[in-house]
């Protein structure tokens, strides 16, 4: 079942045209991944299905409601979970703080409670760390945070902005095993990774975006052996 699907979308920057004419489709339980080079249009994409940038034209259609000009207090509300590039912890508050803000759409405090151990089962890292302030924590416990608090608000859809950036090789390690373990459970990840050999690897499908425009795309397993990707991102 397709739970996502992009048709033809522009988006601009002003008067900079970010996106030409995207489209993907993302199917329930897929891991499907996004790879390009820098400000070839990855994160605008993420960022255009969560409703923090404006789509001029096209549609963005998310569980069947069409989701296109919908700000990003209502994308959430649908299910739809965004980690953005540098993670965008709150550094001043502490970690209970910042994963308790992840479920503000939720009211029920069982459900809540049921959530903050789920996501502490998955990080028992930031278990140790409850009261710990946000800004003090190194970079992949950070990263760890961030993932942990979208959790928080019982997405349906993960979508995760540069998970590996600035990481230590296995801290990546790690961090890519959660995303394979959370996909394995039911979530359905859109990915976007600078590291494509690592994306590819545990992605059902990939899409290659260059200048706002997709120029290939198909299964992981058969991208990641693509001689033109392996010359362009891979080597």
């Amino acid at each position: 079942m397709t739970l996502l699907k992009l048709t033809e979308v522009d988006t601009f920057y002003g008067g900079i045209q970010a996106l030409k004419g995207i489209t993907i489709d993302v199917e329930e339980g897929e891991i499907v991944t996004l790879i390009g080079s820098n400000g070839a249009g990855k994160s605008t994409t993420l960022k255009s299905i969560s409703g923090q940038a404006p789509v001029k034209a096209g549609s963005i259609v998310y569980k069947g409601t069409h989701i296109t000009k919908f700000p990003p207090h209502q994308t959430a509300r649908l299910g739809i979970a965004h980690v953005p590039e540098g993670r965008k912890i709150f550094p001043k508050m502490t970690v209970k703080e910042n994963l308790t803000i992840g479920a503000f759409s939720l009211s029920n405090k069982k459900v809540i409670e049921e959530n903050m151990t789920r996501v502490l089962t998955y990080f028992p890292r930031l278990k140790e760390r409850l009261t710990q302030k946000g800004g003090t924590m190194s970079g992949g416990e950070q990263q760890m945070l961030a993932i942990g608090r979208a959790l928080m608000m019982n997405p349906t859809m993960l979508m995760l902005d540069e998970p590996s950036m600035g990481l230590a090789p296995i801290i990546v390690e790690q961090i890519f095993e959660i995303i394979m373990e959370l996909n394995k459970n039911g979530m359905t990840i859109l990915l976007v990774e600078q590291n494509a050999y690592q994306a590819l690897q545990i992605a059902h499908r990939g899409y290659v975006i260059q200048t706002g425009e997709i120029i290939l795309q198909g299964k992981g397993s058969e991208l990641i052996h693509n001689e033109k990707i392996k010359e362009a991102y891979l080597a």
